[in-house]
This record gives C-alpha cells, structure tokens and sequence, in this order.
C-alpha cells in the first residue's frame, strides 16, 4: 500500500510538474510574468522531486559503477543532465528576470550571453526531458491504466458471455 501511495503521490507531482514546464517553455503564449513565476514554482518542485526520490539518487550512485542495470545507468545519466540543464535554465532566467526579481527590488542588466544561454540550456531540458519520458514511459501507461481503467472485457469475462449466449439460445 505504502509503494501504491508513493506511485500516486510521484505520478501526480510529475504530472503537474511536465504541464506546468510545458506552460512555462511558451512565454509568448503564458505572458513574461506567468514564464518567470511558473519557472521559480518548478525550481522549488525539482527541489522536492529529487528530495522525495534521495534514497534512489544515493543507492543508485553507489552502485553506479559496481552492480546494476543499464537502464538504471542511462537513468541516472539522464537525471543528472537533466538536473544540470534544468538548473542552468532557472539560474540563467533568474538573473535575466524582468518580473519577479524586480518586484523584490533587484534588477540585472541584460545580458545577450545569459539570454543565449538560457535558451540554449531551455532546449537541451526540452530533449532530455523528452527522454526521461521515454525511459519512463511503460510506468506512466501503467500509472494512466489505473487511473482509468480499460472498459474492454477480460478474456475471462468475454467467455462467460459467450457461455451466457449459448445459453440463451
């Protein structure tokens, strides 16, 4: 019960941490304020994500170069560059702000390498993003099943229908 409520409580954070990335990545759409906003919000959730997943983050870098799966391995890298390319974005986009820092009264010149840079950062999370949900994609189906169940009868359910049938006629 304890790993079902973990699942939920992952899938959920993950959920609302890809949409609101996704809102975020399309500042011309969501506005400056919403794209600036939104992004410190996902800082402080990344933070929490990688403090509910610690103990797997510890266990796996211990064992990174002994005793363990490939796929462990590719996901870890994968983690790590996602990680230092999510923080590069956030801390390039925070010294760039021109919405939430100046509502704290503090202002930075702009600068044309941090904003290259930020993209650049941006684009690189956008693709390894991309694949940790492939990595990852067998545990989301799996997660979406339970929540909505299929409504296609079982193979079992199927035959005792068809038995009822015979029944009837």
């Amino acid at each position: 019960m304890k790993q079902t409520n973990q699942n939920w409580r992952n899938f959920l954070i993950d959920g609302v941490m890809f949409v609101a990335f996704l809102i975020a990545t399309a500042p011309r759409f969501s506005g400056l304020a919403i794209h600036e906003w939104l992004s410190l919000a996902l800082a402080a959730a990344m933070i929490t994500h990688i403090l509910l997943h610690w103990q797997w983050i510890v266990t796996i870098g211990k064992r990174l170069f002994a005793k363990t799966t490939w796929r462990s391995r590719l996901n870890y890298l994968l983690n790590t560059l996602l990680f230092l390319a999510f923080t590069i974005t956030i801390a390039t986009g925070v010294l760039m702000s021109r919405e939430a820092l100046p509502l704290m009264g503090i202002t930075m010149p702009r600068d044309r390498t941090l904003e290259l840079l930020h993209r650049q950062a941006s684009d690189l999370t956008m693709v390894i993003l991309g694949l940790h949900i492939a990595i990852h994609w067998s545990w989301i189906v799996g997660m979406f099943r339970r929540l909505w169940p299929s409504r296609k009868p079982t193979r079992q359910a199927a035959a005792a229908a068809a038995r009822l049938e015979e029944v009837r006629q």
